[in-house]
């Protein structure tokens, strides 16, 4: 039974009750040994078409060989008519199209599959036109009862009759969809490992870059510069948390922005909810719509419609965030993300290591610092937290620094000068709990006002003319120990306000510096001055003066406490002698007389040089003290308090006559001959008040 007779064979070959063609096909009875005439075979083969047979011939003579080749599983194969109509079928290209293979025979290829009809029947036509095959014929259909398209290659084959004209044509049809799908994949692996040696390379120069020195504005240039490569963005920012939690831009690569104000806006505003979340955010156009309006306009203003927000991500906070925009939409994908969670990973680190850097220096410039700044050693009698006196006086005055020093209250040590304000500031502060830290002393009168401000804050490099180099302040030096500020009175009324603020918001910023210093102290004040008075003169600021007065303790006089003036000869008799290697026994009982009952305006302090003085001027075991300088001086004294009694007599005097009037050409100073600053400074020295000249008309 020849495979096109009525009905399926059993080879799998399904054909129509006509012949196809005599001169190919002989209904069972082989062909002519001889082989067809010329015309039945193909003209110029193509040796890349394995369908392109030199004699095809071959092929027909016979039906077991013929059936064979259409029971081919993985090859569909048809014969079309001129009106391409099926003429032969065989069972792969039926299973393909989803329809049975008798139900193809007669049918029109448009009939069977419409849509595919519309790209090879035009190819059929040329088959038959120009007798020529066509060979590798890509296709990419969804055949009806496919839900993905599938890939072909598609060879046609023009069969001819004894005449040599086309009369039927030849469909082999080979499926290519899991080899085309395999090109994709590789063809994608490559793209990807490609992408992804590029973004190796990226991170490589990052990490390159990022081992330089920390500088913020220029680092931060080149990682933009080598992120761009890739990702194309038209906006960089790096905004970090200051001390208040707040972000502050730090560095930016805008370079074709209009208004770099707004780059601000951008970084610092979208970057908050990444940095809250401690997630990378991407932003599109819709989201940035969303935003607040300043940010909004700013945005629009300068084009950007995508923005990609990565934190900087520490152990136990955020450290700022890396924000990228661009004037394209969706510019950013989670691809993009895990390169920049790298970079910003490698900024992390880089920042990290220069503040480090940052603060161990600072540090070694503190401690050195330090150690010119703190006292000398304490006497061997302050280190066992012993104050020479045994007098009530001096005893209610050590009961109140016992009570006051475990707190960090402030302290207000009152006195006059020499009475042992810094010892009992030194005291309180081995009794507290500080007493591990430093004690860092600055004495306010003996620093020149113009330099006091930079005492007390420090400056930054060029912050004035001659700041070399940046300078701490004794207010960051006392960070965590105790500020001992003594003679307090002397402080300008320029300067009051800014220390007010320090001491009440224990923060301030070094002069020509930005950045706020937070500090954590104990302060102690000490004053000779009556700051009462000073206030009521507005001489000094009545809010810094409740500011420091929280406890005052007033250390008396040496001559209210004359009854420890002996103990303490014994002590400075005692501690000089061992430091001069003499040998002093004993005291003559007249100087100890002349001591004690002496009134000691230098207080302590006088008392202590003296006796060295004695010291070094006794050549036996007896102190010979020069008593004749005491007695000289009691001379001078009063000789010195009549003058100072007839200077204020005359200018009460010139004040009754003026009523008070001090400036003006009938004013006291016009008629005095001095400046109205200069007879207000000799009527405060003097104590002349408003009720010593007012009284009288």
């Amino acid at each position: 039974m020849s495979p096109f007779s009525p009905g399926p064979s059993q080879s799998g070959l399904h054909a129509v009750p006509p012949k196809i063609t005599d001169a190919v096909f002989d209904r069972g009875v082989p062909a002519d040994p001889k082989g067809p005439s010329s015309g039945a075979q193909l003209k110029n083969p193509d040796p890349d078409n394995p369908f392109s047979f030199a004699s095809p011939e071959i092929l027909i003579k016979s039906e077991e060989l013929l059936s064979l080749v259409f029971k081919v599983a993985k090859v569909g194969m048809a014969i079309l008519d001129k009106s391409f109509r099926y003429l032969a079928i065989n069972q792969t290209l039926a299973e393909w199209n989803g329809i049975p293979a008798e139900d193809h025979l007669g049918k029109s290829f448009h009939e069977v599959l419409p849509d595919l009809a519309v790209v090879l029947e035009p190819q059929f036509e040329r088959v038959f036109a120009t007798g020529k095959p066509i060979s590798n014929l890509d296709v990419i259909s969804i055949l009806p009862h496919q839900s993905e398209p599938r890939h072909w290659v598609d060879y046609i084959l023009p069969i001819r009759n004894e005449a040599g004209e086309v009369e039927q044509i030849g469909a082999f049809v080979v499926e290519i969809t899991q080899q085309k799908r395999l090109e994709e994949s590789l063809r994608s692996t490559s793209d990807n490992l490609r992408e992804e040696k590029r973004r190796q390379q990226i991170m490589l120069e990052v990490s390159q870059s990022l081992t330089k020195p920390w500088h913020p504005q220029r680092s931060f240039l080149q990682v933009s510069a080598f992120l761009r490569r890739i990702l194309r963005q038209e906006y960089a920012a790096l905004a970090l948390r200051d001390e208040s939690g707040h972000l502050v831009r730090q560095a930016m690569d805008f370079p074709l922005g209009r208004n770099q104000e707004a780059g601000e806006e951008i970084s610092t505003s979208s970057g908050a909810r990444a940095l809250q979340e401690r997630a990378s955010v991407i932003l599109s156009s819709s989201d940035m719509q969303a935003s607040t309006p300043t940010v909004k306009s700013s945005l629009m203003a300068e084009g950007i419609k995508s923005l990609c927000c990565i934190p900087l991500v520490r152990a136990v906070d955020s450290l700022g965030v890396l924000v990228l925009g661009s004037t394209r939409a969706n510019a950013f994908n989670d691809e993009d993300l895990k390169l920049l969670n790298q970079v910003a990973a490698q900024l992390t680190i880089a920042i990290e290591n220069a503040r480090i850097a940052d603060e161990v220096q600072q540090l070694r410039r503190r401690l050195g610092q330090e150690k010119s700044y703190l006292e000398g050693a304490v006497p061997s009698a302050l280190q066992h937290g012993e104050i020479i006196g045994e007098s009530p006086a001096l005893q209610r005055v050590l009961a109140l620094a016992t009570v006051v020093a475990p707190s960090d209250a402030t302290v207000m040590v009152l006195g006059e000068t020499g009475t042992g304000k810094g010892l009992i500031a030194q005291m309180i502060h081995r009794a507290g709990g500080r007493k591990d830290k430093n004690i860092i002393t600055l004495n306010c009168a003996a620093i020149p006002t113009g330099l006091l401000e930079s005492e007390l804050f420090g400056h930054e490099k060029g912050a004035f003319t001659g700041a070399i180099t940046q300078k701490i302040g004794r207010l960051e030096l006392a960070d965590k120990g105790t500020l001992f500020l003594d003679e307090v009175g002397d402080i300008p009324m320029e300067l009051q306000p800014k220390l007010l603020r320090a001491l009440q918001e224990h923060e301030f910023e070094r002069l020509g510096g930005t950045r706020t210093i937070k500090v954590d102290l104990r302060l102690i004040a000490a004053t000779n001055r009556d700051l009462k008075k000073f206030v009521e003169e507005n001489h000094f600021r009545s809010d810094l003066f409740y500011r420091l007065n929280v406890f005052p303790i007033r250390i008396p006089s040496l001559r209210e406490r004359r009854e420890d003036i002996p103990l303490l000869i014994r002590y400075f008799v005692r501690k000089f002698s061992a430091q001069m290697g003499r040998v002093i026994e004993t005291i003559p009982a007249e100087t100890m007389e002349v001591l004690v009952n002496w009134h000691w305006p230098g207080n302590v302090r006088e008392l202590e040089n003296f006796i060295e003085r004695s010291v070094i001027l006794s050549t036996g075991t007896a102190l010979a003290a020069p008593l004749n300088e005491l007695r000289s001086e009691t001379r001078n004294e009063q000789d010195n308090s009549s003058l100072v009694q007839t200077e204020r007599e005359h200018i009460i005097r010139i004040l009754r006559e003026t009523r008070g009037l001090l400036s003006g050409p009938g004013g006291a100073a016009h008629r005095l001959g001095l400046k109205r600053t200069t007879l207000q400074s000799k009527m405060q020295r003097l104590g002349i008040t408003p009720a010593d000249y007012s009284s009288r008309d």
